[in-house]
């Protein structure tokens, strides 16, 4: 639930908040990252839920944010929408949160832990995963090399 709950908040954001820490600082170069999150969506709540995420897109283009990229099935694996969002790193100034803050309200959103529950209510489940990319396979091999010219295996019998 707690692993839920982290990817409705991460719904709940304009993509550009959707952050992790960056890589350390021995990385020369710092991949693109995002997030996907999977939805099944509970029967019958699916135009609920699409209309819930075009609110969200109202506020964050409020704030002169990007919207929440969509994914739509049509068929095979058995899920509903497929959320795509980039990671950024950039924040909101603060007028673009208060020109968001204004937007939700003047929207009737509910916020925080309300968000929460009345977005649960449309979800029968729910996965998540952080990427890196889109990359080509032969930039994330050129990282692998480096990787392993840097770390030579060890020799067996601890010399």
């Amino acid at each position: 639930m707690k692993h839920a709950m982290l990817a409705l908040a991460l719904l709940a954001t304009p993509p550009v908040l959707a952050q992790d820490a960056p890589p350390p600082a021995a990385e020369a170069e710092i991949w693109p990252e995002a997030w996907f999150e999977i939805f099944k969506l509970a029967p019958g709540k699916q135009e609920e839920f699409i209309r819930r995420i075009a609110q969200v897109d109202e506020v964050a283009a409020a704030g002169g944010q990007p919207p929440i990229q969509l994914f739509f099935h049509e068929n095979g694996a058995d899920f509903d929408v497929i959320v795509f969002k980039p990671v950024t790193g950039r924040k909101p100034t603060a007028e673009q949160q208060a020109a968001m803050a204004k937007k939700r309200k003047e929207l009737g959103m509910e916020s925080g832990p309300a968000y929460f529950v009345g977005l649960r209510e449309l979800v029968a489940a729910h996965t998540d995963s952080k990427t890196y990319g889109p990359l080509s396979a032969a930039k994330w091999l050129a990282r692998l090399d480096k990787w392993r010219a840097e770390n030579p295996p060890r020799v067996k019998g601890g010399k």
